[in-house]
């Protein structure tokens, strides 16, 4: 059984699971905001059955013993029973509930895509951002602070050079796209001060948005430099020329160091290709969407992810690359259809 942990109507999620139960597959689909209410939980360790994890769901009741691969996919978290009003009762559930569930999908014997405490730490971008220059990837000046002065120099450090500010994640209900700093943004630095800010260099070129699935690569060129907005490639994808390109083995090279440095299975990857030929990466979603790239391209990446799930259920293969990514980490620690706007509220 494959276990795919998303929330209902993720287009992506509907895509693959439609996929695998067309090949055969048992596939468990769970929402994380139906624990503890509409999802119950049993999980007993003891002389007679040994360890187990069972849940109950509206379909039924499920052995997560029998799961062989899980898929980390854009997540809600448990939720409060509406009746529970005196919030510090609230926070109790909520802390009880996160506890048990979370334990209880960390304790799985089987591979993960993506392994979850790889896949929250890769979100933060200053951990993307040093691991891409270890590898050798070039990545534009940056700077991440909550001074004003530090934003100032770093703004006017050059006058050939133009800065973007941008948020480091996109949130649907406070959505921001990137924009270059323009002088009436220099009268309102001191907000910094209210929360860490990212200052990049901004660097001319086409876009590339590469879906790395396993040990695959699937890119897409979309060129927003003729449209209404070059700046944020998300705001004008209707504009864009877009089209599949392959990249240089050097460069796939270094993003797949990247993403097993990361531990990461999956990931959309956002690179430019500068006028002189330079790819310079910008960041990695490791729940980033591909439905976009699909479509404008036919590039197969539904089906490639499809795969990667049954490959890592049926063999010790997944497994192999499992341990393999949990030992980095705790190394580390020591049907084609236009896209929307909605589609790219999420897209890092």
């Amino acid at each position: 059984m494959i276990l795919a942990i998303s929330y209902p109507g993720e287009e992506h999620t509907d895509d693959v699971v439609a996929r695998l139960e067309q090949r055969g597959l048992d596939v468990l689909r769970i929402d994380l905001a139906d624990f503890p209410g509409r999802t119950g939980l049993s999980c007993t360790w003891n002389s007679s059955e040994g360890t187990r994890a069972v849940i109950s769901t509206p379909d039924g009741t499920f052995d997560l013993q029998d799961v062989r691969a899980a898929w980390w996919r854009r997540v809600r978290y448990p939720s409060v029973d509406p009746a529970i009003t005196d919030p510090n009762a609230a926070a109790f559930v909520l802390s009880e509930t996160n506890e048990a569930v979370d334990g209880m999908l960390d304790s799985l014997d089987c591979p993960w895509m993506n392994p979850r405490a790889a896949d929250n730490a890769a979100h933060h971008k200053p951990l993307q951002w040093t691991v891409a220059r270890q590898v050798g990837l070039a990545v534009p000046d940056t700077l991440v602070t909550t001074d004003p002065d530090h934003a100032r120099r770093f703004i006017h450090r050059s006058s050939g050079c133009q800065t973007v500010f941008k948020a480091f994640i996109a949130m649907a209900d406070a959505w921001r796209e990137t924009r270059l700093v323009e002088p009436s943004d220099l009268d309102h630095l001191e907000s910094v001060r209210l929360a860490p800010v990212i200052f990049q260099d901004y660097v001319p070129g086409v876009d590339l948005r590469i879906i790395h699935v396993g040990e695959k690569f699937y890119t897409a060129e979309l060129d927003a430099r003729s449209t209404s907005y070059p700046v944020d490639m998300r705001m004008v994808i209707g504009e864009a020329n877009v089209r599949s390109v392959t990249l240089p083995q050097a460069v796939e090279d270094k993003l797949l160091a990247l993403q097993r440095r990361l531990g990461l299975v999956y990931g959309a990857i956002d690179m430019r290709r500068t006028e002189t030929g330079e790819y310079v990466f910008l960041e990695v979603n490791p729940a980033g969407q591909w439905l976009f790239v699909e479509s404008l391209t036919g590039l197969p990446i539904s089906q490639a992810v499809a795969d990667q799930l049954e490959y890592m259920a049926r063999g010790d293969g997944g497994r192999a690359q499992q341990r393999r990514s949990d030992h980095r980490q705790i190394e580390s620690a020591n049907g084609a259809r236009q896209p929307s706007r909605s589609d790219f509220n999420t897209a890092l």
